[in-house]
Order: C-alpha cells, then sequence, then structure tokens
C-alpha cells in the first residue's frame, strides 16, 4: 500500500524522470537531444499559466488585505513583520547568489548550445526613476498581452486595494467570483504538473547527453546555498526580531516549534500545517487566540519568506548561467516581483510557477527551470519550515503588543 502510494507521489516521480534521463542521456550521448522537445512543451504550458495566475492571485490577495485595516494596530504589525523579513529574504537571497555564485562554470557558447531555444537578452541600463516609471502601465491590457509581470502587479496591487474598499455586497461577488477563478487555475496547474515527470525526463536526457554531470551538480550547488540562506534565516533573522520585539526565550521558542517544523517538512504546506501551528502557539507558546486566529492564517497566505529567498537565489542562478550581469533595474525587478508574488502565493505544496514570473520580470530565460523541479521537493519542504516558523514569531511578537 505504501509502495503504491510512493508511485503515485509526484515528487517521487519527477525524482525518477531525472535518474532515467540522466542515464539515458550518458547511454545516447548527443543523440538524446531528441528528447528535448518534451521538456519544451513542459516549459511552454508552464508560461502559459504563469499571466493569469499571478494577475488574478495579485488583485485577490490585495482586495483580502485591503480589509485587514479594520484590526487596526495588529493587521498593520503583522503586515509590516511580514513584508519586512520577505524584502530581507529576498536581499539575503542576491547576496548569497552574487558571493556563492552557484550558476557560475559553464562557458556561454555550452549553454546557448544547451538551450538554443532561448538566447539572452540584453537589459538596458536605467536609472531609479526609469525603473520606477516603467513599472506604471501605459496600458494594463497590453501588460497582460505582453506578460509585463512589474506592470501587472503594479495594476494588481492598485485594483485589489480599490475592490476592498467596496461596500460588503459589491465586494463579496468580485472576490468569489475571482477565488473560482483561482480554483480553476489551480486544477490547471495540476494538470499541467501530470507531465512534469515527462519533461524533466526530456530535459535531463538531452542536458546530460550533451554535457554530462556538471548541470546537475551546479543544481546541487544551488541547494546548498539556499539551505545556508535558510538557515540564517531561521538561526539569525526570527531569533534577534524575537529578543528584540518580545520577552521569549529563544531557546524554548524553538523547543516548542519543533511539532510544527515536523508537520511542515512532511506536508511541505503552510496551510496544512495550519493547525499544528495554532496549538503549539497557543497552548505551549502562550499566544492569546485573538492572535494566532488573526496572524497564523495571514500568515500561512502571505507570509513567504523561504519562497522569496529562493525565488532571488534561482533568479540569480540562471543569470550565472546564462551570463547575463544583473542591472539596478533587474535587481529592482527581482526584489518587488519576489516580494510581492511569495506574498501572492498559495500556501500549498508543489513546484512554484512564481520562480518563472520573477525571471521573466528580469528578462532571465527560463529553457533550464525543470532542472530545479527535479529537486523541489527538497525545497519545498526547506522553505515551508522557514515559512511557518516566521508566522509563529510573528505571532509571538504580535501577542506581546496587543497584551
Amino acid at each position: 500500500m505504501n509502495f503504491r502510494k510512493l508511485i503515485k507521489n509526484l515528487g517521487f516521480q519527477i525524482l525518477v524522470a531525472m535518474l532515467v534521463g540522466t542515464a539515458i542521456g550518458i547511454f545516447m550521448g548527443p543523440q538524446a537531444a531528441m528528447f528535448a522537445p518534451l521538456g519544451d512543451i513542459f516549459i511552454e504550458l508552464i508560461k502559459m499559466l504563469v499571466v493569469p495566475l499571478v494577475a488574478i492571485s495579485i488583485i485577490s490577495g490585495a482586495a483580502s488585505l485591503g480589509a485587514t485595516k479594520s484590526a487596526g494596530k495588529i493587521g498593520i504589525s503583522t503586515i509590516a513583520y511580514f513584508l519586512i523579513t520577505t524584502v530581507i529574504s529576498v536581499s539575503l537571497g542576491l547576496f548569497l547568489g552574487e558571493v556563492f555564485a552557484p550558476g557560475k562554470g559553464l562557458d556561454h557558447a555550452t549553454v546557448v548550445e544547451m538551450f538554443p531555444q532561448q538566447e539572452t537578452q540584453a537589459h538596458p541600463n536605467a536609472t531609479f526613476w526609469d525603473t520606477i516609471i516603467t513599472i506604471i502601465p501605459e496600458n494594463p491590457i497590453e501588460s497582460l498581452v505582453t506578460g509585463n509581470i512589474l506592470q501587472i502587479i503594479f495594476f494588481g496591487l492598485f485594483l485589489g486595494i480599490g475592490i476592498s474598499t467596496l461596500p460588503t455586497e459589491k465586494k463579496t461577488p468580485l472576490m468569489n467570483g475571482m477565488n473560482y477563478i483561482i480554483e480553476a487555475l489551480i486544477w490547471m496547474i495540476k494538470i499541467v504538473m501530470w507531465t512534469a515527470p515527462v519533461g524533466v525526463f526530456g530535459l535531463m536526457a538531452s542536458s546530460i547527453g550533451a554535457f554530462g554531470f556538471d548541470l546537475l551538480t551546479m543544481a546541487l550547488d544551488l541547494m546548498w546555498v539556499n539551505l545556508l540562506g535558510g538557515a540564517l534565516i531561521l538561526l539569525v533573522l526570527y531569533p534577534l526580531t524575537l529578543k528584540l520585539f518580545s520577552k521569549a526565550s529563544i531557546r524554548q521558542f524553538f523547543i516548542k516549534m519543533t511539532k510544527a517544523q515536523i508537520v511542515a517538512l512532511s506536508t511541505r504546506s503552510s496551510m496544512a500545517t495550519l493547525p499544528v501551528n495554532m496549538e503549539v502557539c497557543e497552548e505551549e507558546l502562550g499566544v492569546s487566540k485573538a492572535t494566532s486566529g488573526f496572524v497564523l492564517p495571514l500568515g500561512a497566505t502571505i507570509n513567504m519568506t523561504g519562497s522569496a529567498l529562493y525565488y532571488a537565489l534561482a533568479a540569480v542562478f540562471f543569470a550565472q548561467l546564462f551570463e547575463i550581469d544583473l542591472t539596478f533595474a533587474q535587481y529592482v525587478a527581482i526584489v518587488v516581483t519576489s516580494t510581492v508574488g511569495s506574498i501572492g502565493q498559495a500556501g500549498v505544496p508543489g513546484p512554484s510557477l512564481l520562480v518563472v514570473a520573477v525571471l521573466v520580470s528580469a528578462d532571465i530565460p527560463i529553457s533550464g527551470l525543470p532542472l530545479l523541479y527535479a529537486l523541489d521537493r527538497v525545497f519545498d519542504m526547506l522553505r515551508t519550515v522557514f515559512n511557518i516558523t516566521g508566522d509563529a514569531a510573528c505571532a509571538v511578537i504580535v501577542d506581546r503588543f496587543n497584551k
């Protein structure tokens, strides 16, 4: 019975596809390029869903957040904590990516040969104000058609906040409609992810056949850099905020959070971990039911600190892989899209499409992305632990101020 469940597990299927693709690539060599279209189809299916998912999620998330102003001080302090820690995580991801350079090592000609379907794009240098101005869409419909992620995010936030100001009887149908669309998009994502093992197989076979193990080694390098960044968030950032803004014992906090962290590791879902996290906060950390009932569900929805770290690292990784020297405008695009995009991401397990949005916003090719999907289960386990720990730390801090 357990073996049958394992066979049906998408993460296991992707891992098997990666191993089989690697073996085929070694055996067939350059001839394994015949499987490359399988990876190309998978990439195109993902790109098809990115723009509608980002647009609807951002509008819905902004409309929901707009209502939290009624929570007064608790709402403001909670959202401020999530935003600040997310921006710090993105900045940390960019810093570690530049320092350890997990994406460097292959010459440009080899990379272009391996991923001929996408050429790297030059991104013009721009001043701070040029960057800000280009974020504002002249025509939001055109932004949707061309897939300008930053402009979509800006307009989505603006529209979502506008919806939040409407009377309840007008706002509710709109919110329900957007939630139904998101549910339909999630169904589409699940269908597309059924093709992930085939796509990963195609890309691994063609890539390993062309170049060998070096590319996979680089993906593993990205994993340990991500682990280092997560450790800094978990063991430095969160304890520092607890020390500065609460009277909680940091040692006791982490001892009591172990149960919720184990559940997060196994489920890879902030939403699935929510009941356990609420139980730990209320019964073991002494957080009031009113605070935990507000902060933790909100955190499971919008606090994706670990995800934001991963998005930034992935962006730097692929920029280095394609030998793109990131400009100021591209760094701004990565920070904004990683921060706002992670807030709009649902707290459910699975390979994230938001990393595609981050890459597209900074004009970074996404053709090698399925390589990371083979390791996404490990990435997902780690970032879920980071996310739910931040939710609990925020609840402890906010509860102290509320009291």
